[in-house]
């Protein structure tokens, strides 16, 4: 998925610009993930969870966020050239600012999301890649998970989902600092590539107010001989051509 642009069954994601392409964490996201009326992206990248979510829940108004220059661009020429413009909204900015200041908000009160998913930077104590918009999109000195998570809590309503891609590696310290923070697990998807390997992916929902048994599930992306799985491939039949 690293060319110049990925084609979607109703729009098209072009990504020149953003350090990060379109990936299957982001897709898996965009499938996965929880809806409401009001939906905010944290991290949009090129916009495609956002435009993923547009086309799934049409009743919906998408704001998304970004920091960076490039992947921001990228993101604006994709929301003003798909079919559901006039339900996105693109924001510049840090989104540890985002709670707190009313110059990025499109109304006078701090607004109330019934949803907000995010696929975030994830590396902690690692090497930075020198290329500084990758380095913003995976690593936690971009956006901690402490500040992300705060941040998303305080503006979720009672009730409202939160829906996060994490990786196997970063899934029990995230999952502990939602829990910290007040949020409860109602559904975790755990992803292998291939049936004989352990999950290297995880989809989290997690939802603000509401204990309930968490649902639980392993799904597949290929068969064993490399072919694309039902499940993945029934996932995907609204987005893949």
């Amino acid at each position: 998925m690293g060319n110049d642009y990925f084609q979607f069954k109703q729009f098209t994601v072009r990504q020149r610009r953003a350090a990060m392409k379109v990936g299957t964490d982001g897709v898996l996201l965009g499938t996965l993930g929880e809806g409401g009326r009001r939906i905010l992206d944290i991290g949009a990248g090129t916009g495609v969870v956002s435009l993923m979510f547009a086309q799934r829940f049409p009743d919906s108004h998408v704001t998304a966020i970004e920091i960076d220059d490039n992947a921001y661009l990228d993101a604006q020429e994709n929301f003003l050239e798909s079919p559901f413009s006039e339900r996105l909204t693109l924001v510049k900015g840090d989104f540890c600012k985002f709670p707190y200041d009313s110059s990025m908000w499109q109304e006078e009160q701090r607004p109330v999301f019934d949803s907000i998913v995010s696929n975030p930077p994830y590396f902690d104590n690692s090497f930075e890649n020198p290329d500084e918009g990758r380095t913003r999109a995976r690593h936690t000195s971009s956006l901690s998970f402490q500040d992300l998570i705060s941040g998303a809590y305080s503006l979720l309503a009672d009730g409202g989902v939160f829906s996060v891609s994490i990786p196997v590696e970063a899934l029990k310290r995230f999952s502990a600092e939602c829990l910290i923070t007040g949020f409860c697990l109602k559904h975790c998807y755990a992803i292998k590539t291939v049936p004989r390997k352990q999950p290297k992916r995880f989809i989290l929902v997690f939802q603000k107010g509401v204990r309930r048994e968490p649902v639980e599930e392993t799904f597949c992306l290929l068969n064993s001989d490399g072919t694309r799985s039902e499940w993945y491939s029934q996932l995907m039949n609204d987005f893949y051509l």
